[in-house]
C-alpha cells in the first residue's frame, strides 16, 4: 500500500477519538447526579419526622433511582470508552471490574437494556406504592412502555445468542 492509501484508514480509524470529549461530558453528568443524590438525601433526612412510611419510601425509591441511572451512565462510560475508543488498561487494578473483562458491543447492549429495565421497575414500583396519584392511563403507558423495554431487551439478548451460537 501507498502512505496515500494507508492515510484514509488511519483517520478513520482515529476518528473513534472524537468520542472521548462525550465520555468526558457523562463524568460531569455523573457529577450531577451525586449532587442531586446529596440533594435527595438532605431532604429526606431534613423532613424525615413529617414523613409518612409511604413518603420515605417514595423518598428512597427516587434516590435508588439516581443510583441505578449513575450505575448506567458508569456502564455506558466505562464499557463504550473501552469497546469503541480504547483499552483502559486496569488488569493490575484490585477495584477493576470483573464485567469490563468481557464487555463488546452485544454485551453492553444487554447490560444497558437489563439497566433501563431495572429503573423502569423502579418507576412502575413508585406508581404502584401510590396508584391513585397517577391517572388510569399515565399508569397504563407505564406499564406498555415497561413490558416493551423487557420485550426488547429479550429481542436483543436472544439476537446475541444466536449470533453468538452461529460464530462458534
Amino acid at each position: 500500500m501507498t502512505s496515500s492509501t494507508k492515510l484514509f484508514p488511519n483517520i478513520i480509524f482515529m476518528s473513534r477519538w472524537l468520542q472521548a470529549p462525550l465520555y468526558v461530558g457523562l463524568v460531569i453528568v455523573l457529577g450531577v447526579y451525586v449532587y442531586e443524590f446529596a440533594l435527595g438525601l438532605y431532604h429526606l433526612i431534613a423532613t424525615i419526622n413529617n414523613l409518612t412510611e409511604a413518603g420515605v419510601m417514595l423518598l428512597a425509591l427516587d434516590l435508588i433511582d439516581m443510583v441505578m441511572i449513575a450505575n448506567l451512565i458508569i456502564m455506558v462510560i466505562l464499557g463504550g470508552y473501552e469497546t469503541f475508543v480504547s483499552r483502559l488498561n486496569l488488569q493490575g487494578n484490585p477495584d477493576h471490574p470483573e464485567w469490563l473483562d468481557e464487555v463488546n458491543a452485544g454485551t453492553m447492549k444487554i447490560k444497558l437494556g437489563l439497566a433501563i429495565i431495572t429503573i423502569s421497575s423502579i418507576h412502575l414500583l413508585r406508581t404502584f406504592i401510590d396508584p391513585s396519584q397517577k391517572d388510569f392511563y399515565v399508569v397504563m403507558w407505564q406499564v406498555v412502555i415497561h413490558l416493551t423495554l423487557v420485550v426488547s431487551a429479550m429481542a436483543v439478548a436472544f439476537t446475541d445468542r444466536l449470533m453468538h451460537s452461529q460464530s462458534h
